[in-house]
């Protein structure tokens, strides 16, 4: 992740709970929770979002009951549906689509956006463009997922309530032709909901239950919903986590750590809080740090 914010009032980042509690003591030392972070915007929950990923993560919780019961294919199936979700977003969305850092030819980029929606983390379009804002106003209220609001919101509490009016304003302002001169791209989103609801669930749960005849609800809690479910914790990992604990060996005043085991578990070698011009692969995203800028002839690829 990038380093210091490009806005010039924030501060080098602490951590967020010296973060939360330098805003509560600048706000008059109490208040409602829900402006922290905020400037003052009361945030909106999403009811619809907080109980569909409550009945999904407790949905996982009892898909670990049973994997004892299912059989070896399906749980080695599980983990290749897992796989093909990781390409989808740390290949496409991330590497390819978010950053141009490589060139795909028309059979790739359709595996990949096939792959993307496996993942479910939105079509590629909204997630490049949001993690293009992440980037270019990182730790601000322009950031989507701002690690200065603590672990959780930074997890998955950002999906809990209405993106900031800063996210929004940002986001509109950027250059995304690139993405949208994509027919993969456009496709992709035109028909979201159906390649997500057969991709993500309809196929993982069929091909088991065809090929070597265990049980649908086998096949639907293990291969859909704990896959699907491990995979979303992996990724946010690297929004939360990987802001919060690790080491710094470039920086210590900027907010992404070296993490390895968000790295392992995330399918990414490539995520690394390198100073080598992590932003130069994305059009978009000229600004850069002063700390960072020095070392800019070296690119490599940075989440």
């Amino acid at each position: 992740m990038p380093g210091p914010a490009a806005d010039g009032r924030q501060v080098p980042f602490r951590n967020a709970k010296e973060e939360i509690r330098a805003r509560i003591e600048v706000s008059g030392g109490g208040g409602d929770p829900q402006r922290l972070g905020g400037r003052g915007q009361r945030q909106i929950v999403v009811w619809r979002n907080v109980v569909l990923m409550s009945l999904l993560h407790l949905g996982a919780v009892y898909s670990l009951a049973l994997i004892p019961k299912a059989k070896l294919l399906t749980l080695l199936w599980a983990y290749f549906c897992f796989l093909l979700s990781a390409l989808g977003v740390t290949a496409g969305a991330h590497r390819l689509w978010s950053h141009r850092s490589y060139k795909a030819k028309l059979p790739l980029r359709i595996f990949l956006a096939v792959a993307n929606s496996m993942a479910f983390q939105n079509d590629i379009f909204e997630w490049s463009r949001d993690h293009r804002v992440h980037h270019k106003y990182s730790e601000t209220d322009a950031d989507p997922h701002n690690a200065r609001r603590g672990f959780f919101f930074s997890h998955i509490g950002w999906l809990f309530v209405r993106k900031h009016p800063d996210v929004i304003e940002k986001g509109r302002k950027l250059d995304l032709t690139d993405l949208l001169a994509d027919p993969v791209v456009r496709f992709q989103r035109k028909y979201y909901k159906i390649t997500v609801v057969l991709m993500c669930f309809v196929i993982p749960t069929l091909v088991p239950w065809c090929a070597w005849e265990e049980s649908l609800w086998n096949s639907y809690f293990l291969a859909s919903i704990l896959r699907y479910t491990i995979s979303l914790n992996i990724s946010w990992l690297v929004n939360s986590a990987a802001h919060m604990y690790g080491n710094r060996p470039y920086d210590k005043h900027i907010s992404p750590r070296q993490n390895p085991l968000v790295t392992l578990g995330a399918i990414d070698p490539g995520l690394t809080i390198s100073p080598f011009a992590p932003i130069s692969s994305t059009p978009q995203n000229t600004d850069i740090s002063a700390s960072n800028s020095r070392c800019r002839k070296k690119p490599v690829y940075q989440w």
